[in-house]
């Protein structure tokens, strides 16, 4: 194999690996001063409760 076979090589290798460019996610954002609320907004902070004396959390 040649140094130009070579070169064409690692040109087509470098194509076929080469990142695909991802679209700007903030263009399609609009900036209208005010913040989305959640979906999931239940009206603010939940109280802690503690654990009764004796029991313990585990994951």
């Amino acid at each position: 194999m040649s140094e130009a076979e070579f070169e064409r090589l690692l040109d087509v290798v470098n194509a076929a690996v080469a990142p695909i460019p991802l679209q700007d996610f903030m263009a399609g954002m609009t900036a209208s001063g005010r913040v989305p609320e959640a979906a999931n907004d239940n009206g603010g902070e939940w109280p802690l409760i503690p654990f009764p004396d004796g029991w313990h959390a585990a994951c």
